[in-house]
């Protein structure tokens, strides 16, 4: 966000209908906004000129700067998709679901978070996430009932689950980062070219620097022969594809798969 020089902004009908929608579906994709945009504007003001997206939440941020409330756009981490989130710059910590959860659901959570950020790969197992159920604040859960959470975390857009294995969403890490910095300074990991947090990537096996997959498939665009940034040794794994739009929108493509993405994060 940007500081007090920031002109404070007007919110028209089309600006709260998309705050609402947006808070309502707690994440979207960068063409999903576009479209809730033109769908806002249609509704409560179909012959204004649909304003740049850009200028649009800036409008809206000014708005909220005072209420420490922001939409922030990011990335996902495994193919680079922009994404927005409305978060709240005052509580980054898990108390900001507790409205949605209970205690012992929300310290399933913790757990869970903890796990990811102090493994190499970004993952946690669901068989290690739900050995720890006994040391659970609050009520006592059972086995099944912590799966059922979990899928909870997965369909409110914090955790993503990949074959029996759980990360962080992008809202996650949007709303999160801050909070997690704070709280595992010595487990937090670095992207070495955009300096955000970085919970999966590939790293050089020399060095040890770690990169987003999205920040390697840029660094590496124009390499033939990909070199560490840091040591300059040479890049040992495969540079994924930058994700592009335009191209996904004329070929109707699929996402990549994750699976081969995955077996070559480390």
């Amino acid at each position: 966000m940007q500081g007090s020089t920031r002109r404070m902004g007007v919110m028209t009908d089309v600006h709260r209908r998309f705050l609402q929608l947006l808070m309502t579906h707690g994440v979207l994709e960068e063409r999903d906004v576009k479209r809730l945009q033109k769908h806002c504007y249609k509704v409560h003001d179909c012959n204004a000129t649909v304003e740049k997206l850009e200028d649009f939440i800036n409008n809206i941020n000014s708005v909220l700067e005072s209420l420490y409330i922001e939409i922030k756009k990011g990335v996902t981490e495994d193919d680079g998709r922009p994404i927005y989130a409305l978060v709240n710059l005052a509580t980054t910590s898990v108390s900001k679901m507790a409205s949605d959860f209970a205690e012992n659901e929300l310290d399933l959570f913790r757990k869970a978070l903890e796990l990811i950020i102090d493994s190499d790969t970004g993952f946690a197992s669901s068989t290690n996430i739900l050995n720890l159920v006994d040391q659970l604040k609050g009520k006592k859960m059972r086995k099944k009932e912590a799966e059922h959470v979990l899928q909870k975390f997965v369909q409110n857009k914090w955790l993503i689950e990949k074959e029996g294995e759980f990360t962080l969403h992008g809202r996650a890490i949007l709303e999160m980062e801050q909070y997690i910095r704070e709280t595992y300074p010595d487990a937090v990991k670095v992207c070495n070219i955009c300096r955000g947090l970085l919970i999966q990537g590939q790293s050089c096996e020399t060095c040890g620097i770690r990169m987003h997959l999205p920040c390697v498939a840029k660094y590496f665009q124009s390499s033939t022969e990909p070199h560490c940034p840091h040591c300059n040794d040479y890049w040992p794994h495969e540079v994924p594809e930058v994700f592009d739009p335009e191209k996904e929108r004329e070929t109707g493509m699929s996402r990549p798969n994750k699976r081969s993405l995955r077996s070559r994060q480390h």
